[in-house]
């Protein structure tokens, strides 16, 4: 587990690499990226459950 003082560096340490200006652009690409990916698993869960319930209703 990450304790404070090493969040804390990780952070230091992306500000100097990325700067200020390209951080809110980095952490919004990374939020559309979980997003993209957190509707591709519902999805796929959806049509996993669609499936069953034809399966279930052909029986």
């Amino acid at each position: 587990m990450l304790g404070t003082w090493e969040i804390i560096l990780i952070a230091l340490v992306i500000l100097l690499i990325f700067g200020g200006k390209k951080i809110p652009e980095l952490m919004k690409g990374i939020g559309k990226g979980m997003r993209s990916f957190r509707q591709g698993v519902e999805g796929k869960e959806d049509k996993e459950n669609n499936e069953e319930k034809v399966e279930n209703k052909e029986s």
